[in-house]
């Protein structure tokens, strides 16, 4: 019977075990953590991650073929393959700091999968890792193999928060990469094997090494081009007069474009996007590509300028100051269907909004006073507030009773409608001034030019 372990019970190696159990009713799954919390709540009825679709996957394997334990060396020992899912934040000090991916935990788990280890295993990364890592972990692992034979293999998850079980089921591709050795290609052929037990063979792609890692880090800077793409033109819609709504509809469209991740917001966020982009221009850095570099750069600039511009169009319309107003922000997390509020947009533009007072009105710590209270209920969030900021795309708040919502607010009512999810029109005819991201301004906001 094969084994798998899972190192690491966060977003990607929580769910994608729990399809892996489901799928191979015949391999033993464990998923462990040193988080004794976070495996509590695997364990218990409330999960540490909404995603749709993962609980029903867990309930219907957890305690057969799929566990989560603390037990972490005893998982490891037993496992034939050894799937690693730690964090990679970027490093915050040192060589490449702001930058480079920090591999500390990742070190921290080839080590300890080195010395455990008295069979011979598979080992594979799950986390998004900078080219290159596979080669680091085998000298770790080559020096403490006490006999015992490691191989490398690279499995870069694809998995979209919000729709992670959709795409676990059926997945654009599955992309493994190896060593191009016997040895590697019977990895290879391995974990293949697993994944053919529901996903059609040529959507599974065997690459070498470097490719798969780098295709990870390709992939995610790709999709954040084309939000920053289409927030650019939003900024000269919205000069113009133009719609960025029929104007990404018509050139997505083309064959050769597509139309997805071609809807103007607020920005993009969550946990990879800035950081696999960060890190691509750390290692185009490194191998002596600085016009490379600036070119993945000016991607996460035109991001922070839309936080910027949305914010500044706020103020602006609000008589230039947020100074003693409430603004209710309606959603935090950075996308639809997911409680992730990593690199959220709404963090830094509560931010800005934070420090937007005169200076006789600035206080004596950003801790002195309480400027942020969170409530369940959107009405609750909107009553008495001078302007509405929708962060997050989720549906509830296209039905909100929006007349309802006006008659309860301070006048005027603003809308700044940071996920175009509002019927504009309608919410103008109610009364409120509405600003949605690259569409005709409102004559109200034309009267004040937001400066960026």
């Amino acid at each position: 019977m094969v084994k798998i372990c899972c190192i690491g019970a966060g977003y990607v190696g929580g769910p994608t075990m729990a399809v892996i159990a489901l799928k191979c009713p015949e391999i033993q799954v464990a998923v462990v953590d040193i988080a004794s919390a976070r495996i509590n709540a695997w364990n218990s009825d409330h999960l540490p991650i909404y995603e749709p679709g993962l609980d029903d996957v867990v309930k219907q394997c957890r305690g057969k073929n799929l566990h989560f334990s603390t037990d972490v060396e005893k998982h490891v020992a037993e496992a034939d393959i050894v799937f690693v899912s730690v964090n990679t934040p970027t490093k915050t000090q040192g060589l490449g700091a702001g930058k480079a991916a920090d591999l500390t935990y990742w070190e921290s788990a080839a080590r300890m999968i080195g010395d455990v280890s008295k069979s011979d295993k598979i080992v594979v990364e799950k986390s998004t890792v900078p080219v290159k890592t596979a080669e680091a972990i085998e000298k770790i692992l080559t020096h403490n193999r006490k006999g015992i034979n490691f191989t490398i293999l690279s499995n870069p998850e694809f998995l979209a928060e919000g729709t992670a079980i959709k795409d676990l089921y059926n997945p654009d591709r599955v992309l493994i990469g190896g060593r191009e050795t016997p040895e590697g290609a019977k990895a290879i052929q391995t974990l293949r094997d697993v994944y053919a037990h529901w996903v059609p063979i040529d959507k599974i792609l065997c690459t070498n090494l470097w490719s798969a890692e780098l295709s990870k880090l390709a992939a995610n800077a790709f999709l954040a081009q084309r939000i920053s793409s289409v927030n650019a033109m939003s900024a000269l819609c919205e000069a113009t007069g133009a719609d960025v709504s029929q104007v990404s509809h018509a050139i997505g469209t083309d064959s050769r474009i597509g139309p997805k991740f071609l809807n103007a917001s607020v920005g993009f966020g969550g946990s990879c996007f800035q950081k696999d982009i960060l890190n691509l221009v750390y290692i185009c850095e490194c191998n002596g590509l600085p016009e490379v570099a600036t070119y993945w750069k000016q991607v996460i600039k035109v991001n922070d300028y839309q936080k910027t511009r949305f914010v500044n169009r706020v103020v602006s319309s609000m008589f230039n100051t947020v100074s003693g107003k409430k603004i209710a922000i309606l959603g935090f997390a950075f996308k639809k269907d997911t409680g992730d509020t990593r690199e959220t947009p709404a963090i830094d533009v509560c931010k800005k909004f934070d420090w937007d007072h005169p200076a006789h009105l600035q206080p004596s710590s950003p801790t002195s006073i309480k400027t942020v209270s969170v409530v369940w209920d959107a009405y609750e969030a909107t009553k008495d507030a001078h302007g509405i900021c929708i962060m997050t795309e989720w549906d509830e708040f296209k039905k909100l009773d929006y007349q309802k919502v006006y008659d309860n607010m301070q006048k005027p009512a603003f809308v700044f409608d940071g996920r175009n999810i509002v019927e504009v029109e309608k919410l103008r005819k109610i009364g409120f001034i509405v600003y949605s991201i690259g569409k005709p301004l409102d004559s109200w906001l034309k009267d004040m030019p937001a400066v960026a």
